[in-house]
């Protein structure tokens, strides 16, 4: 058994500093807002600091809490039934923007698909555990790894929520990868995902105004082009110091969802290139000591659990900075620790307390 030793304090360092710094932007970003809909300044970022509170409490408690008792199926199997049956009753909701993505109960917000997330990574580590040598039986191996998982992302592109599936589809992936998957079945994955891809694209009219807007932004920019535009707006007027915080313009009434989905171009237009720097550099330390915690433990599932966990939320921050300076179509995905919302920020902060109990056994 490896020797005990503290908890990564970079890593630890790194995950609150990203919290308290989303604190503040999700206030720069919607205080005026949140006074012309809601009558308050703080009702937005008052929120967010209760899911924020909460979030580090669990961080704490789950930090103390030795990562092997997540090894039992008793645990494992109840949990997916359980974030299933909550992914399938986001579709009895009434939906918002045309979207069935969140459960609203006593005044509460649940969003499900940030569940599955760690979730589906809880159960590949659980999984592949045993299957390391396993990997060329396709049929007990590789096709059983990989169908729960498929549920919850078919649940997830209903919804619709085409970003968050990618996600957890890249989580799977790379954990398969890892477990030592031959490259030809991700081929055969996508061959096979194509075709589903392509009606998602072509034949469904929101995603292909969202793609046509992506290749040519310009030709709609009251329209379909809108989010782009204005999202490169605020990222190009920032320079490299800033317009400075609070003073951004983009997001009054211009840059949509500049608290959530686009609070990243907020930054960059308050903060500048040196502010958005900052926050790239604080995810690749957060991705440096999660991925050096998997690669370093000697425990087959907490390497498998701690680089799920930590390419999850690489892959989120990827997604949501690619979206906001145009390297992808737009999609509705926040940015981990950063944007406002409540489920997210809560299940990730849960989720690092998770992998900072795997680090006390790293020297």
């Amino acid at each position: 058994m490896a020797k005990r030793v503290g908890v990564d304090k970079w890593l630890f360092g790194t995950v609150l500093l990203l919290a308290l710094f989303g604190l503040v932007m999700v206030f720069s970003a919607s205080a005026v807002m949140a006074q012309a809909t809601e009558g308050s300044p703080y009702a937005f970022v008052d929120k967010q600091a209760v899911f924020v509170v909460l979030g580090m409490i669990a961080l704490f408690v789950l930090m103390r809490v030795d990562y092997r008792k997540y090894n039992n199926p008793k645990l494992i199997f109840p949990l997916m039934a359980v974030t299933g049956l909550l992914l399938m009753g986001v579709f009895v909701m009434g939906g918002t923007n045309g979207a069935h993505r969140w459960i609203r109960l006593a005044g509460m917000t649940l969003e499900p698909s940030e569940l599955a997330k760690p979730v589906i990574v809880l159960f590949l580590a659980w999984f592949l555990q045993t299957r390391i040598h396993a990997m060329d039986d396709f049929k007990g191996t590789i096709l059983c790894a990989v169908l729960p998982p498929l549920v919850f992302i078919a649940l997830i592109l209903k919804e619709p929520d085409l970003g968050t599936a990618l996600v957890c589809a890249a989580a799977v992936f790379a954990m398969l990868y890892l477990a030592g998957m031959q490259v030809k079945w991700f081929f055969v994955a996508i061959a096979a995902a194509s075709p589903l891809m392509y009606y998602m694209l072509f034949h469904v009219a929101f995603r292909l105004a969202r793609l046509k807007a992506f290749l040519n932004p310009e030709a709609d920019p009251r329209g379909a082009g809108f989010h782009i535009m204005q999202s490169l707006i605020a990222v190009s007027t920032g320079g490299i110091r800033g317009l400075g915080l609070m003073e951004g313009r983009q997001k009054l009434f211009y840059l949509p969802e500049p608290h959530t989905d686009f609070i990243f171009a907020n930054i960059c237009e308050e903060l500048g290139l040196i502010g958005a720097i900052c926050v790239i550099a604080l995810f690749c330390v957060l991705g440096y000591r999660g991925l050096r915690a998997a690669f370093l433990s000697t425990d087959p599932f907490a390497r498998f659990l701690a680089f799920g966990l930590t390419v999850a939320i690489l892959g989120q921050a990827f997604f949501n900075m690619s979206v906001v300076i145009a390297l992808v179509p737009t999609k509705g995905i926040p940015l981990p620790l950063i944007s406002s919302g409540g489920t997210s920020v809560f299940i990730t902060l849960a989720s690092m307390g998770v992998l900072l109990n795997m680090t006390r056994e790293i020297e």
